[in-house]
């Protein structure tokens, strides 16, 4: 507790960092409250409740990335979504059109026109979910004026929300602290933890059967031992040495030190999970259909069986497919031989590209393993009796997105603390976020 205090001190005394913390907070205060702000024409008595239908599924997911302002039908609801779908697109594109991927080796400009296209492809994708919202979405008996006039004016309040978000998102990585769209992201997650805390701890406290705070306080240490176990899925890392020629300039000799190159257990983050909830949405367009309804029935609940092992298959493909889009063993081989870099006992160029293959292959089994056992853990907990809402935190989206966000803020303070030769947050070691060398 004494470390602990020392270490709020020394933030308060950094001017910097105690006025980006503050900027931050106020920027997230704003997000917060226009989760709540209605869509201009809406009655908020009827929707008191939220929209009906947003807590599972795909819905769901969405629900819980905006805060629940996509069931709010707030100004908000759409969120950054449609932004991290823009840069998924052009981060594809990066690896497969040439143009694109010579963007990515123009350095700041390249990254700046990549900005401006993903800018305007979230624009696009505003223009096609705006509509769909309003639309399928909201219910016809919340809306105090229908029509044409009505669609047209919510899907603009929309995409102005969102770019709004988008540009908060933008002002906190700037001048406040951490990657403000993944903050966001992350604030509207953890805005659901104390009502899923609250319905858990009522339901097991006022429970007819015995053993009910038994079961709370063994559910909680079961959790501490899921977020520790997810912490070490992110911050795995297998390191390959790197051996650096020498090179004499002057009086001065540079290189000849061996470095490590970092591959991430799971250099896929959380991408795989949705891309997996996504997909299983599929199997429900088929129960209309008698040929198919078993097979929708079959995938009707997220705790059956095989709707967790169909689950758990995709995540690991997924896994291994975003893996070899985002990671390139080939620049990397590149880059190391340009800069006088090899690896001992292999050979520079496409053997050094190789073996680098070779390892990340081997290394994202175990990585994709248990990022499916940790995406399938809420329909486990669920299947034990923990509530529906407080379930979702044992794993998913919601614990790694969690996990990941809030190391990468803890990273950046502990870099402003040891670069003013304060100790860092940890009392051995270096914190290591997701992007953490």
């Amino acid at each position: 507790m004494k470390k602990f205090i020392e270490t709020i001190k020394n933030i308060y005394k950094i001017e910097e960092l105690r006025k980006r913390i503050g900027y931050t907070i106020l920027l997230v205060l704003v997000y917060r409250l226009g989760s709540y702000i209605l869509l201009p024409g809406l009655d908020p008595n009827v929707l008191k409740g939220g929209i009906s239908g947003t807590q599972e599924g795909l819905v769901g997911l969405l629900n819980m990335f905006s805060g629940g302002a996509f069931g709010n039908a707030s100004i908000f609801a759409l969120g950054v979504m449609p932004y991290i779908s823009a840069s998924i697109v052009v981060q594809l594109l990066g690896m497969f059109v040439p143009a694109f991927r010579k963007m990515q080796m123009e350095g700041e400009s390249g990254r700046r026109k990549m900005n401006q296209i993903t800018r305007y492809l979230t624009i696009l994708i505003l223009a096609i979910q705006g509509p769909a919202y309003v639309v399928g979405m909201i219910p016809r008996e919340a809306m105090l004026w229908t029509g044409f006039t009505f669609n047209l004016v919510s899907t603009i309040i929309l995409m102005g929300g969102s770019m709004f978000v988008m540009w908060l998102g933008e002002r906190i990585t700037d001048r406040g602290i951490g990657n403000g769209i993944s903050l966001i992201i992350m604030i509207g997650i953890v805005a659901r933890l104390p009502y899923a805390l609250v319905a858990e701890f009522g339901q097991k406290l006022t429970s007819n059967s015995g053993g009910g705070l038994l079961f709370l306080i063994v559910e909680m240490v079961v959790w501490v031992f899921v977020i520790i176990a997810a912490i070490a899925l992110v911050q795995a890392v297998r390191k390959v040495p790197v051996q650096y020629a020498k090179r004499v300039i002057g009086n001065k000799q540079y290189g000849g030190v061996r470095q490590y190159l970092p591959l991430k257990i799971n250099a896929a983050g959380v991408m795989p999970i949705i891309f997996a909830q996504a997909l299983m949405m599929i199997p429900m367009l088929f129960g209309r259909y008698d040929a198919t309804r078993g097979i929708a029935a079959a995938f009707s609940s997220y705790t059956s069986f095989w709707y967790n092992l169909v689950f758990g298959i995709l995540v690991i493909v997924f896994t291994y497919f975003y893996t070899a889009v985002t990671v390139n063993p080939t620049m990397m081989a590149e880059d190391m031989k340009r800069n006088g870099g090899f690896i001992p006992g292999v050979k520079p160029g496409k053997k050094t590209a190789e073996y680098l293959d070779s390892i990340l292959s081997r290394v994202t089994l175990p990585g994709s393993i248990g990022l499916a056992i940790i995406a399938i853990l809420p329909a486990i907990a669920n299947l034990f009796g923990v509530n529906n809402q407080f379930a979702s935190f044992f794993g998913g989206t919601s614990l790694l997105i969690t996990v990941g966000v809030v190391l990468d803020t803890l990273q950046q303070i502990e870099s402003y603390l040891l670069m003013r030769h304060y100790d860092g947050l940890t009392k051995t070691g270096r914190l290591t976020g997701r992007s953490g060398m």
